[in-house]
């Protein structure tokens, strides 16, 4: 008898440590960790994805907001959760393409610590300004910048992130000097920015496009190769006289590594059939997003494009942070 209960408790450990099958994913609720504080636009393009899978798999997916240090604890947070599916983050250019190469210790390796789910959408940054600011054009506000170095205030959501890397390059490449005020996050940086402590940002388009278009923020360039379709009237720094500027920002989901592959697969099929329904698409041209939905293998190929590129550009640049 002692035999028969010992074989069925390891018979029973057994099944629960066998990995979870994509055909039974998921069975209870899915975290998704967003990296930065709540009503940034990582937070904006996470939640109405996770209510769209909510609904499809009828578990609740739950938004955790981490953020800090740039994005890093949240990440590494992610880099150690149990690789079962049932903790994601919605990651982006910076978390995964930039910290590791920035910083001294993230705390991960993107492409060892991470399994590619996929590309979520690309936003353009768009170069912005107080009504305070004497400049209509980026050439009005780089003859400023020259003529009252350190003046200006530039925002960012912390240092490192793809704001203050965007900002960093402009400065480089416009030979001007700006005052760079870190926040821990969008949402902070974007109060200030409307009170006037700062004046100058190169944000994510889904965090002030309603601002510009209330007139609260003035919009001077985009940081992509090309004008975007929400904003076909602004110029690209590019076009302004920068030329071969461009810093566009990408968002995307990710697994812990070592996650089984046919939750991976499952996870793929899901998230981009969500973000190909015309619900998400209509929520995501609002925000300024283009929507990417690609496969494992398309996004782990761009991801690590990106970390060589960024690796180089940081090196090139003489940036660190402990």
């Amino acid at each position: 008898m002692k035999r028969l209960l010992y074989v069925i408790l390891l018979s029973t450990l057994a099944a629960l440590a066998l990995p979870a099958r994509g055909d039974t994913f998921p069975s209870k609720p899915v975290k998704i960790i967003v990296p930065f504080p709540p009503g940034g636009g990582t937070d904006i393009l996470a939640r109405p994805l996770a209510d769209a899978l909510s609904k499809k798999w009828g578990q609740p997916v739950i938004i955790d907001n981490r953020g800090g240090a740039g994005g890093n604890i949240g990440t590494k947070a992610a880099a150690d959760a149990e690789p079962d599916g049932y903790t994601l983050i919605f990651g982006v250019m910076g978390t995964h393409a930039v910290n590791q190469s920035l910083y001294k210790d993230a705390g991960f390796d993107s492409t060892k610590d991470f399994a590619a789910i996929t590309m979520v959408a690309n936003t353009p940054n768009i170069l912005v300004v107080t009504p305070s600011v004497p400049a209509n054009t980026v050439q009005e506000l780089i003859d400023y910048a020259r003529a009252n170095p350190g003046k200006l205030n530039y925002a960012s959501p912390g240092n490192g992130s793809p704001s203050h890397l965007a900002t960093a390059i402009f400065e480089n490449m416009a030979g001007i000097q700006l005052t760079h005020v870190p926040y821990k996050g969008s949402g902070p940086a974007l109060t200030d920015m409307l009170g006037g402590q700062t004046q100058v940002w190169i944000a994510n388009a889904p965090v002030v496009l309603q601002h510009i278009q209330s007139g609260k923020l003035r919009a001077l360039a985009t940081t992509s190769a090309r004008r975007p379709e929400i904003a076909p009237n602004i110029p690209t720094l590019d076009e302004a006289g920068l030329k071969g500027y461009e810093a566009d920002t990408w968002y995307g989901v990710f697994a812990p590594a070592r996650t089984p592959v046919p939750v991976l697969d499952k996870l793929n099929a899901d998230f981009v059939a969500a973000l190909n329904s015309p619900e998400i698409r209509a929520i995501y041209a609002k925000e300024g997003a283009e929507i990417v939905a690609d496969s494992r293998a398309s996004f782990t190929e761009r991801l690590r494009a990106d970390v060589a590129k960024w690796k180089a550009v940081i090196a090139d640049l003489k940036l660190k942070i402990d």
